[in-house]
Formats: C-alpha cells, structure tokens, sequence
C-alpha cells in the first residue's frame, strides 16, 4: 500500500477556524469557482466567502428556483440546472460552461447524501456510491478542459493571478466505516447497511482527489479531499430517523441538535473553512492529493489506533486505505466504467 504524504504543515488554523479567517488577505478577482450543492449549510458558506473574495461563482442545482432563493442576496452568483445522477444532465451543464470559453480554477464537489434506504440509479448504481463519487467524477472529467486552461495560466505565471486549478472533493471522518469494496461496490451480494454505503462514498471521494492530482499535477490541476467536521446544522442528516441519529450519537438539548460523546460541533462557517483554506491557501502552492481536516492536511491514522478506540470516528486523521494510490487509481478506471 503507497499512501500520500499525509503530514499536518502546520497551517496555524484549527478546528474552531472559520471562513473569514482563513480567506483574510486572499483576493479571488478574476477566479471562476463551480460549487456543487452550494446552496446550503456548508455550501452556502462556501460560496458567500468565495464571492465576498472576488470570484466568480457558479452553483449548479437539480432544485434551481430553491437555490436562487438561498442565494438572492448575493449578487452575480448564478445558478444552472445539474442533477448529479443523470449522466446527461452532468454532460449537458459541462457542455454549457465549455462552451463559454473560460478557465474553471475552482472545482467544488460539495454535494452529497448520507445514510439513504437502499436506492440504485438508472444504471444500477448504489445512490450514494452514484451521487457523492459518480456524478463528481464525470463532471470533473467532462470540465478537465476548463481546469486544464486555468493551471496552465497558472503555471505560466499569469497577469491575472489564476494560480492554477484546484478541484475539492468532500470525503467525511465517516470513510472509517468502509473502504472501497470493488467486488460489490452496489451492494448486490453483501447486506445494505446505510452508514457502510457512506463510508464507501466517501472514501471513494478521498481517493478521487488522490488520482485525480497524480493525473492532474503536470497541467497545474491540484486535488484536495475534505472533512468539514461535526456539523449539525445541515439537511445532510434528512433521511436519518430519530432512533439513528441516536444511535451516531446525535442527541437533542434544549431544542438543539448536540454530540452526547463530546466531539466538538462546528458552525457552517467553522465547517466550511477548510473547504476554503484547501480552495485559496497559498500554503498549499505545490501540494495535492491529500485529506484535510480542521484547516490542515490530517495525520494518518492507523488501523491499531481505530481498534483501541471506543469511538469509531472520535479523533484526527484519515485511514490508510482511503490514501492509497493503487486503490486510488482502481478506482479511477472503474469509476470511468461506471459513469
């Protein structure tokens, strides 16, 4: 197993580290970001620091009338149809932003379900192996033109900043409960358990923005993978019922939604800061293909420190095999099978 080098810089932010903090100083003028599920909570959040920066933001939606009402206060922030798990949806909004001829420096994946009832696609695809991984995959893949124009503007040292192409894809601390399970990625011959479906979601999230900067790299394409954190205040948790959020740990205290277990519960702007800091930090000039937490690159947790722990998903640090480059590339060329 050949990991990525998963060393903490360290950034001098942490896990109370907000939006506003880590983007001070750090002008986006003349940057185009795409913001997937930017519309709200830690998307939203996403988006606003973006655009209060200076770029130019794109927020695709399968809800557009719901997402133009998130985001009517901030102006020039336009929204366009996408639907992440119709293939021809994802091909004909890429087409659209092709066809207008600009570099794309930021690549967003930030949408996602969690803990679904078993649901497959059109093509047969576990819904959340098909949303959180499939859809980005192919709408990175279909957009590489874009991403390619900005790193080479970039990498030419550009008048206009644009610093290269970075491409953030949303993993979770939840990649513990499973890594990729190539002989039944669909969940066809083992027992459906939601919360294994999204661990596999999102260690699959980790180990696209492996392959994707080893891929990327010599064009000025960088890739990050994030864990936002604890963040309550969300419709992530939607199709979870009382008895399971209980059961994760999840408990209500005066009319609040609060971690019996002491973890640390962030606000969207605390949650969406590393999704930032990873997007616009000049501390990341020359890296990629790492997971990040708490607005820093994470430690490598191993298998041993998981075991002795009470708490599967207490603690910094991201599992070996969801950094794995060779899983990492399988997964590239199955993901181009299935897409």
């Amino acid at each position: 197993m050949t990991t990525t080098p998963q060393r903490p810089l360290p950034s001098g932010f942490s896990s109370t580290s907000t939006t506003d903090e880590v983007i001070k100083g750090i002008d986006l003028t003349g940057k185009t970001a795409i913001v997937t599920g930017g519309y709200g909570g830690i998307g939203l959040a996403t988006v606003r620091t973006l655009h209060d920066a200076g770029a130019q933001v794109i927020v695709p939606a399968r809800n557009t009338e719901g997402a133009r009402a998130a985001l009517k206060d901030l102006d020039g922030v336009r929204v366009e149809q996408l639907d992440l798990v119709e293939p021809a949806s994802v091909d004909a909004f890429a087409d659209r932003f092709l066809a207008e001829g600009r570099p794309l420096h930021l690549l967003i994946n930030n949408a996602g379900v969690m803990a679904t009832p078993l649901t497959r696609d059109a093509r047969g695809n576990e819904l959340q192996f098909a949303v959180n991984h499939l859809g980005h995959f192919r709408l990175a893949t279909r957009l590489w033109p874009a991403l390619a124009a900005a790193g080479a503007a970039g990498a030419a040292g550009a008048a206009d900043r644009t610093g290269g192409a970075r491409v953030i894809a949303l993993s979770s601390r939840g990649h513990r409960y499973s890594p990729i399970v190539f002989d039944d990625l669909n969940f066809e011959h083992r027992t459906y358990e939601p919360f294994l479906a999204y661990g596999q979601s999102k260690t699959a999230n980790s180990l696209f923005a492996v392959e994707l900067d080893r891929r990327g790299r010599a064009e000025g394409i960088r890739a990050f993978a994030v864990h936002p954190g604890a963040i309550l205040d969300t419709d992530l948790t939607r199709h979870l019922s009382d008895d399971a959020l209980r059961a994760a740990g999840v408990v209500d205290v005066d009319g609040r939604r609060v971690l019996s277990n002491g973890l640390h519960v962030k606000t969207v702007e605390q949650g969406a800061a590393t999704t930032v800091w990873c997007a616009t930090s000049p501390a990341l000039d020359g890296l990629g293909g790492v997971y990040c937490e708490d607005c820093d690159i994470s430690p490598v947790m191993t298998a041993e420190e998981l075991a002795a722990s009470d708490r599967p998903l207490d603690g910094p640090g991201v599992l070996p095999f969801a950094v794995d480059q060779d899983a990492a590339t399988r997964l590239w060329d199955v993901s181009e099978q299935l897409m």
